[in-house]
């Protein structure tokens, strides 16, 4: 007499994972790394996942779909698994550049009163 058993695997769903693929001239350059971009200006915007060089600070110029942005903030998340922290997010604070430059003339100013 043969037995039959359904036996189902339940796998974790994970999240899309990006992939950063370098072009054949960036080989010199940095390697690229997905951030997860959001425009910060009321209300807060998600660009979507993106693609940059590992070494981005604050107050540089980004330019996502035909459109300048500077940096506000950069910051890295991590989560404790298994004893150890390990990478959960990496994420660009951003605003537009026009936005940027007021921003800094209406500190002055404020700052002068």
């Amino acid at each position: 007499m043969a037995m039959v058993s359904n036996v189902t695997t339940f796998r974790k769903s994970s999240l899309p994972e990006v992939v950063c693929r370098r072009r054949e001239k960036d080989k010199g350059q940095h390697n690229n790394y997905p951030y997860k971009v959001i425009e910060i200006t009321p209300p807060p915007k998600s660009l979507g996942v993106r693609c940059f060089p590992s070494n981005l600070q604050c107050g540089e110029s980004v330019t996502i779909e035909d459109r300048q942005y500077t940096i506000s903030s950069v910051t890295y998340r991590y989560q404790l698994r298994k004893g150890k922290y390990e990478p959960n997010e990496t994420r660009l604070d951003v605003t537009s550049t026009g936005r940027y430059i007021v921003n800094l003339y209406l500190e002055s100013l404020l700052e002068q009163s």
